[in-house]
């Protein structure tokens, strides 16, 4: 198997794959993932690409993942919790029916409008509501409404990593009997079994215990099956059953 790079880091931009191998991943990418991603995905990652915290979206791997499940499931009402620039947004918009619909909110519209003429150009912002703000606020007035309980076909999460369970006990109520949640980097950079003293960013450390919260929950929730993959940075499949 192939080496990591001279820095022993992966140099696509936004990369979070746990693959030991640069070269095994570059094989993806340039194999089955580049060669079909559509125009408007491909414009949306480039520019992104250029934006500071660009580590913070995606992965082009991951957002064709989405793209074929959404369509597996015949999704059409879906929900997304942290934006960013849009990319796994667009993914989701360009996998639904023309009158399907998504709900998406994160605490940054400046970083939404980056991508958002692309989903524009694209002709897809028409299924697109976005709200700026905290998520939860929204999740609780919904709940309260009592006219969204198992309404949503699909929610996909990659927010703040320490309300994650919070969300959890909300979403459980809106997404349907059948739906799936989708939690993102639910293996924080591999950080899931590194020993107490591993030098871990200071960012990777704070998160991490609420991650393996969120996971040690999700294993014993009943009311779901989960299925966790190690796509991107990891994604914990959640399926309604009860």
């Amino acid at each position: 198997m192939a080496s990591n790079g001279e820095n022993g880091r992966h140099q696509e931009v936004g990369h979070k794959s746990l693959l030991q191998s640069d070269a095994l991943y570059q094989y993806i990418l340039e194999t089955s993932v580049y060669p079909r991603e559509p125009a408007p995905m491909k414009e949306l990652r480039e520019i992104t690409a250029k934006h500071p915290w660009n580590l913070m979206t995606t992965s082009a791997d991951e957002g064709q993942f989405l793209n074929m499940l959404l369509k597996l499931i015949n999704a059409k009402n879906t929900m997304e919790i942290g934006v960013f620039t849009g990319y796994s947004l667009l993914a989701t918009a360009m996998a639904l029916p023309d009158d399907g619909k998504i709900l998406a909110m994160d605490i940054n519209r400046e970083n939404y409008e980056i991508g958002l003429p692309v989903i524009e150009k694209a002709g897809l912002a028409h299924k697109i509501e976005f709200r700026e703000g905290p998520a939860l606020p929204v999740l609780d007035q919904m709940i309260e409404d009592g006219n969204y309980h198992g309404s949503y076909d699909f929610i996909f999460v990659d927010a703040d990593k320490d309300n994650y369970l919070n969300y959890h006990k909300r979403l459980i109520d809106l997404v349907k009997v059948g739906g799936l949640i989708g939690y993102d980097n639910t293996l924080w950079n591999g950080s899931v079994v590194a020993p107490p003293d591993a030098p871990l960013r200071k960012y990777v450390r704070y998160y991490r215990d609420f991650v393996l919260e969120l996971n040690k929950a999700l294993a014993a929730d009943p009311r779901i099956e989960i299925c966790q993959l190690p796509v991107g940075d990891g994604i914990t499949l959640c399926r309604r059953i009860s």
